[in-house]
């Protein structure tokens, strides 16, 4: 992940956002889809990548803003 990278993941029953470098979460949510929006606002006004994690810790996702900055050069 580039320094700042918004990782959402589960932890203990809640969702939680958390930049990296961070040692604890930004925000906390009962459902994913609420962590999800905002990490994604999160992510969007630093200008990095969102990790979106599954339960089990695996990376489920990844998004890129801008998305001008993506590396891949692939519509979606």
């Amino acid at each position: 992940m580039t320094k700042g990278d918004v990782d959402t993941y589960q932890e203990n029953g809640q969702w939680k956002n958390r930049p990296e470098g961070n040692d604890r979460a930004s925000s906390t949510h009962d459902t994913k889809a609420d962590a999800q929006e905002q990490g994604r606002e999160m992510a969007a006004d630093r200008g990095v990548e969102q990790v979106i994690k599954k339960q089990d810790g695996t990376i489920g996702e990844k998004n890129t803003y801008p998305r001008s900055r993506d590396p891949r050069d692939i519509a979606g």
